[in-house]
């Protein structure tokens, strides 16, 4: 079984509310450790900030259609992107990344799925 680590931009594009629902549906395959909602910015969104919060509230709704524990699992990700690579963004979603990691070893990995800006 592998342990992952979901970062995405859930309400940007609907691929991203398939992965989630697949990974959650995939216990024998996948553990979800966490998820963390990635910062987008498109007509959908207002910034990169809005977008980030409009992907965690959809990550919220999808957990409660599902009837899923949210606590200590989904988290808030950058509220902008990153400038370069000396300028990391604090956010819950980056601090729950190095606790998770920290947790790691090379007999029990941590993957991350970006599949939205990798900001976090």
């Amino acid at each position: 079984m592998k342990r992952i680590v979901l970062d995405t931009d859930t309400y940007n594009e609907v691929d991203d509310q398939f992965a989630l629902v697949y990974a959650l549906l995939s216990p024998e395959a996948i553990k979800v450790e966490a998820i963390h909602a990635a910062p987008f910015y498109n007509a959908k969104s207002e910034g990169p900030a809005d977008g980030m919060e409009r992907s965690y509230d959809e990550i919220l709704r999808l957990m409660s259609l599902m009837c899923r524990e949210t606590e200590g699992i989904v988290f808030k990700g950058a509220d902008r992107y990153m400038k370069s690579k000396d300028d990391p963004v604090e956010c819950d979603a980056v601090e729950n990344l190095i606790k998770l990691a920290g947790e790691s070893s090379p007999q029990d990995p941590l993957y991350v799925l970006a599949i939205g800006a990798p900001t976090n």
